[in-house]
């Protein structure tokens, strides 16, 4: 049962405004005191000429209890509404028992959305940074999939452009030691990283990286070509393990060497048409009547740039996918980049252009600085694999002597993923998040394997009650903490719908440690095991619920909810 749509159909009665009018009003109080919802009547002042709270005190008398909103009373200038908790309590905590996973599940939206993500360069290693992108876009096609659309995942891979001709330059004149068996992409971006100091040697070094440059382009197979499907390969092999560790699936991958033809064609057509022009020998678009500047669409030589692409990959979305929404998940530094992508897609008649979305994220940094491939201050995958199973692996067997080594792996892994993931994704996309691993993989705190540590918890009460509910009493279930709880289960569907249509998986993130930290001061005041028998059984259903909740929150996260830590 949905009770705020209760209370909005009551106040739209009476206060003849909108229903958008009155949900986006209402408030959550801050204090079960007042109420399980309240509406402010600042807004309705004007209109009725009476001060907010003489306003509140005419609707007052104008609505009245129900069977659902069993008690409706003033304070200042709001009017507050309390639901009935037995049937609160009973509604709420019955529908998640049988919902259990599609709790919180939306209906089937008509849209067709792609989420793009991730989007690594191949002959680059993979990195800590790489985790924030990765971390959003998964979190992304879960939560919209959750909420009824269909959803495609894409991934966009960077497998041409100079850092390749670099790399392969190093590789080719410098390196003289045997290619490693492991880890060869990751190795691959030390080369390029040492490519980038070599070249600050000589001037002549540029030139060579031109001609290796001009090979990789060259529409005739060559040494240096065949050198670079061989070298790709190591890079998309590592990144696909990288994904399978982390859980992560896409549907579909695109390559930027496909769309670079069609791009330069794409470009010609529209030049033709005269939306393009000429500046010193280059394409241009000219959107500063829009406020964005310009934007070099093809270079003076007729090679292609970053937007030669983009626009081309755009087209074949579109086209190829029947998409009616396109996600873009990248860096806030590409936020001017996108706006222009988009007009310019517009312009050229796209008529799903303004469906496009730049879903942008901040940095993530080290307590020292920015990370750059570059400049080689990168804390690579690998390292932050083998740190995490170590440091686990001790913490688990401390807890857990008689587990045998593959559980415990399991389990650490587990963790570490839970702690990576949530750390990436309980900040808000717009704040910059400075990499801390050894704060992030505490039990206490705002971490996940907090979180995770809470579902632990309510399944090793559940194994040890060996529960059977039968007939449940749930009004029984009275106290502060037993209805903050029954809120915040009741409140988990619209917090899911809040960060699909806002993009926002860290509304989840939010959501689920605020349930995990009302679990345990619950769990901190009342006892479940030694409750008397009416009690226990409705405080053993309350558990099981916050259990299934915290499940699919984390899912939702790409984090799994281990039974035992």
């Amino acid at each position: 049962m949905n009770y705020r749509n209760e209370v909005v159909k009551m106040l739209v009665k009476v206060t003849k405004l909108s229903k958008n009018e009155v949900d986006s009003a209402l408030e959550i109080p801050p204090s079960l005191e007042f109420g399980d919802f309240a509406f402010p009547c600042f807004m309705l002042s004007n209109k009725l000429r009476k001060a907010p709270n003489l306003v509140a005190e005419y609707y007052l008398k104008k609505i009245k209890p129900t069977e659902i909103i069993n008690k409706i009373e003033t304070k200042g200038p709001y009017v507050n509404f309390f639901v009935n908790k037995n049937l609160l309590n009973a509604s709420v905590i019955t529908n998640i028992l049988k919902e259990k996973n599609d709790y919180g599940k939306g209906p089937k939206k008509k849209e067709k959305v792609m989420i793009e993500f991730s989007q690594p360069n191949t002959h680059k290693a993979f990195h800590v940074g790489h985790l924030r992108n990765v971390s959003v876009g998964d979190s992304l096609v879960r939560i919209l999939r959750i909420n009824g659309y269909k959803v495609v995942a894409a991934n966009y891979m960077g497998d041409v452009g100079a850092h390749i001709a670099k790399c392969l330059w190093y590789y080719k004149k410098f390196f003289k030691g045997k290619v490693p068996t492991k880890n060869r992409g990751e190795w691959l971006g030390t080369l390029y990283s040492e490519a980038v100091k070599k070249l600050e040697e000589k001037k002549s070094y540029k030139n060579e990286v031109s001609k290796v440059l001009q090979a990789l382009e060259s529409t005739k197979e060559n040494n240096y070509i065949k050198l670079w499907k061989k070298t790709k390969k190591w890079s998309l092999d590592e990144f696909n393990e990288i994904y399978k560790w982390l859980g992560v699936k896409f549907d579909v991958f695109f390559y930027e060497s496909q769309v670079e033809k069609p791009g330069k064609k794409l470009i010609a057509e529209f030049n033709k048409k005269g939306l393009f022009k000429e500046s010193e020998g280059a394409l241009i678009i000219d959107l500063e009547k829009y406020d964005l500047d310009v934007l070099l669409v093809l270079k003076s030589d007729g090679n292609s740039l970053y937007s030669t692409k983009d626009l081309a990959l755009a087209a074949k979305k579109f086209r190829e996918y029947k998409i009616d929404k396109s996600l873009y998940v990248v860096g806030s530094e590409q936020k001017m980049y996108f706006k222009q992508v988009f007009k310019t897609l517009e312009l050229m008649g796209f008529k799903n252009a303004k469906n496009c979305h730049h879903i942008s994220y901040e940095l993530v940094m080290l307590p020292e600085g920015k990370m750059s491939s570059r400049a080689g201050n990168i804390i690579l995958f690998s390292e932050l694999q083998n740190k995490i199973i170590k440091s686990l692996e001790n913490e688990v067997k401390k807890r857990h002597h008689n587990w045998p080594m593959k559980k415990v792996d399991e389990t650490a892994k587990k963790i570490g993923l839970g702690a990576l993931k949530f750390g990436m994704l309980s900040q808000d996309n717009n704040r910059v998040i400075t990499f801390n691993l050894n704060e992030w993989l505490l039990f206490e705190g705002e971490t996940g394997p907090y979180v995770q540590y809470a579902h632990a918890r309510i399944n090793s009460i559940l194994k040890k009650a060996k529960y059977d509910l039968g007939k449940v009493d749930y009004a029984v279930l009275k106290s502060e903490e037993e209805q903050d709880l029954i809120k915040r289960l009741e409140s988990y569907p619209l917090v899911v719908s809040d960060a699909a249509d806002h993009y926002k998986p860290s509304l989840v993130a939010r959501y689920v440690m605020e349930l995990a930290q009302s679990f345990n001061e619950f769990y901190h005041k009342h006892p479940v095991l030694k409750a008397d028998d009416e009690l226990k059984g409705a405080r053993l259903a309350l558990i099981l619920a916050v259990k299934q909740v915290l499940r699919n929150g984390l899912d939702l996260l790409g984090i799994e909810a281990p039974n035992e830590m």
